[in-house]
């Protein structure tokens, strides 16, 4: 287009400017005197269309006379009377009706020959594109409204015929682009004002012509090329033709889709056809035109499928066009094709929005709403591998394109994915085939960043552990265990595909990012398991019992429990993310276990359904003991780990929590005794007003606090036997403040009692706190 505005600009400004502004109005003069003639003059029409034809030949030979002397001048002449003999032969034929259609044809051919041979035996692009001119504005100017349309499309047939016959000796891109829209442009004002769908049978093989001659031209103009410049496509007829004569033809077909598929098909039997032709010559120049043709043949093979089924076509159209020409301006290194190639992508995609509603084909993946859906995501992430592999030739405000086609891509393939789902799935497993979607999503992400060398590819990969986390929200919402609905399949498949990215690339994202989500995939690998154990416990008892929360302590208490061992025998992700795992996620773990802890402490009886209650053997003490116990060697082994951020880690806090956790469950435990053996409700205000609940908690505050102060005694540790001190303290003064009244007689002397023979006892053993004791004399 650009050449063809600096061939304008260079007719008007270069050379003779008057003579050349004089041929226009000439031109144009002529076209007006015809028509008025025809309205006001009583001459004959033979004699005055022969007066005017006689005086184009005079123009044309004094033109051909001058060309040696005055070469401009005399171009100009031969320009004009050739459009003057155009204008002439078509007016005769199709306004004043004096020719007849034979010998008009042949006029018409002898004058494109003509002209033809004049441009090409003086090499002038000027004449050429000024004799083209006038052929094709001859019809318009001399129209009266009225008239046949095959005489029109017949007319312009020969016109592009000499266009062809030129191209033939030479690569000439204004004079064919001119042709182009001069050709299409009419045609479509034409098919906008005056097409019915009676004359599909007299308009379809001009417009079959037509995509032809172009076809025609697009070959010859790259097999023409001087040889600086072999191999050299012009786009904007190799991509442009099929995109103006297909919209064309869904124009007229728009309600017989079957028909409009078997054309994309021969569409693409031609182009296909051609390519293997011209990749069995062997010769290089052609390797892009090869390309290009391979590359609309298979466009338009794809494209007859959501056809032939009912589809968007004009969405997936528009996408596929502008991924070939991005592809195109790639490989010619060309800015504005590019952002229009892109910006095609986006308006396919709108434009499919905006029929996001319309009917659909009921065969699953093979319908309109996904293919289309699929073309566009396929278009446009082709466009970003195409731009990502020649991105040392984009400008920096061109860079963007790249991520901005690629996400575009997979925000479309997603949305299909996820209609396609909603709509032939059953309710019940959408969830689960929602989750696979997102794990085939990650894999194609994933070997597309390998193969196409698409860089930001990956971060759709990692993607699939925020999908994960959602979908295990929706299980959660709607699912009483994630394995239902297919869940046993989902699942595994979409750890495995996540271990397999992170696997695969490894080191390229950041540490940090790394380490979030190995440290994310265990956490929600955990709550998976845990919440399944559970259900299946929960299932094997009838949902009676404590055993279905017991679940979930169980399994994250294992798995910190095995993972200092795992850390040293399981290379890659465990050792290699060693402080992700071990410093990040089993710490969480351990901190959840405490919260367990405390939370069923407090708030579960410890029903062993179907077992018979056996105090500290029942399975939630049983549990609560092993968690423990996990929690106590998962802090050795964090001291001894050497990893920076627990090197100085400080021991007070921890023994203290750790000593607070057993003292609340040794309580709870004794709590759930008192409820099994003796019946008194498992509510705080029951265990309150119970007396014997008073009295069994002040002996054993009391055991708890001289056990303490004897075990400091033997360790000597001087805090720790305060601490019992304290305990002790309390039920000291609980004994003897607190209302009395709520103790019977019985229950008062039992505390007393007790608890003073405790108190003699220990103390034999442990007199004094340790750092008093070393130094005085023994028996103080």
């Amino acid at each position: 287009m650009d050449a063809a505005v600096r061939i304008v600009r260079d007719y008007f400004t270069g050379g003779n400017t008057l003579v050349r502004v004089g041929i226009i109005i000439l031109f144009f003069g002529v076209a007006f005197l015809l028509r008025y003639a025809a309205e006001h003059s009583h001459v004959p029409i033979e004699f005055r269309l022969s007066g005017v034809a006689l005086g184009a030949i005079v123009l044309l030979v004094l033109g051909w006379k001058l060309r040696t002397k005055r070469s401009g001048y005399a171009l100009a002449l031969q320009g004009g009377a050739v459009g003057i003999l155009y204008l002439t032969v078509f007016a005769g034929l199709k306004i004043y009706s004096v020719l007849p259609p034979g010998a008009a044809f042949v006029l018409l051919v002898v004058v494109a020959a003509f002209s033809a041979a004049l441009a090409v035996l003086q090499n002038s692009q000027s004449f050429a594109f000024l004799a083209v001119s006038g052929g094709f504005l001859a019809p318009i100017l001399a129209s009266t409204g009225q008239g046949d349309h095959v005489v029109l499309f017949s007319y312009y047939a020969i016109l592009n015929g000499g266009i062809l016959a030129i191209a033939w000796f030479k690569a000439w891109r204004p004079l064919n682009l001119l042709g182009f829209l001069f050709t299409f442009v009419i045609g479509t004002a034409w098919g906008v004002l005056s097409y019915e769908p009676r004359l599909f049978a007299s308009t379809e093989p001009f417009l079959i012509l037509f995509f032809l001659f172009y076809v025609a031209l697009a070959i010859l103009f790259a097999t023409r090329q001087p040889p600086e410049l072999r191999g050299y496509v012009d786009g904007t007829l190799v991509f442009g033709t099929p995109m103006v004569a297909f919209g064309l033809q869904s124009a007229m077909l728009h309600d017989r889709r079957f028909v409009l598929a078997f054309s994309a098909l021969a569409v693409s039997a031609l182009y296909l056809a051609i390519a293997t032709v011209l990749h069995r010559s062997r010769q290089a120049s052609q390797r892009l035109l090869v390309e290009a043709f391979i590359a609309l043949g298979v466009l338009f093979l794809t494209l007859a499928v959501p056809l032939a089924l009912d589809g968007r076509w004009s969405a997936a159209t528009w996408a596929l066009e502008g991924a070939a020409l991005v592809w195109i301006a790639c490989r010619q290194d060309r800015r504005l094709p590019r952002a229009f190639g892109a910006l095609l992508q986006i308006a396919g995609g709108v434009i499919f929005c905006f029929d996001i509603d319309a009917p659909h084909g009921t065969v699953p993946i093979l319908n309109s709403a996904f293919l289309g859906g699929a073309m566009v995501s396929a278009a446009s992430v082709f466009s970003a591998a195409m731009l990502e592999r020649h991105r040392e030739r984009l400008v920096p405000g061109e860079t963007a394109l790249a991520p901005v086609l690629f996400f575009w891509g997979v925000l479309w393939w997603l949305f299909s994915g996820l209609t396609e789902i909603q709509r032939h799935v059953p309710g019940l497993l959408r969830n689960t085939a929602g989750l696979l979607l997102m794990a085939a999503t990650a894999l194609i992400s994933s070997e597309l960043q390998r193969r196409a060398r698409i860089s930001f590819a990956r971060y759709s990969a990692i993607g699939l552990l925020p999908a994960m986390m959602f979908y295990a929200v929706l299980a959660v919402l709607e699912f009483q265990h994630p394995f239902a609905n297919a869940g046993w399949l989902a699942w595994p498949v979409a750890f495995c595909a996540f271990y397999f990215v992170c696997k695969r690339h490894e080191g390229e994202p950041r540490s940090a990012v790394a380490n979030a989500l190995h440290v994310g995939s265990m956490w929600l690998l955990t709550a998976l398991v845990s919440w399944e154990f559970s259900w299946a416990i929960n299932k094997g008892v009838a949902g009676g019992g404590s055993w279905p929360i017991i679940a979930w302590a169980l399994v994250p208490a294992i798995t910190l429990f095995a993972l200092p061992r795992l850390a040293r025998r399981i290379h890659w992700p465990i050792e290699v993310h060693r402080e992700a795992y071990v410093g990040v996620a089993a710490v969480g773990l351990a901190l959840y276990l405490a919260l367990w802890s405390v939370k069923t402490n407090v708030t579960l009886p410890g029903d062993p359904y179907p077992l018979p209650f056996v105090p500290l053997l029942n399975p939630l003490d049983l549990a609560e003991f092993f968690v423990l116990l996990v929690l106590l060697r998962f802090w050795l082994y964090l001291r001894s780990a050497h990893l920076p951020d627990y090197a100085m880690l400080p021991r007070r806090p921890v023994f203290i929590g750790l000593a607070v956790l057993a003292f609340i469950w040794l309580n709870a435990a004794l709590l759930r005794a008192l409820h099994h053996v003796a019946g008194v409700p498992f509510e705080v205000e029951a265990m309150l007003r119970s007396n014997l609940v008073e009295t069994s908690l002040s002996i054993f505050w009391t055991v708890i606090a001289l056990t303490t102060m004897l075990v400091a005694t033997r360790t000597r540790a001087r805090v720790v036997w305060l601490t019992g001190a304290g305990l002790l303290g309390v039920v000291i003064a609980k004994l003897f403040l607190v209302d009395l009244s709520h103790v019977g007689t019985v229950e008062r002397i039992i505390s007393f009692v007790g608890v003073g023979l405790l108190m003699l006892i220990i103390g034999y053993f442990s007199p004094l706190p340790p750092a008093v004791e070393q130094g005085e004399p023994e028996g103080a």
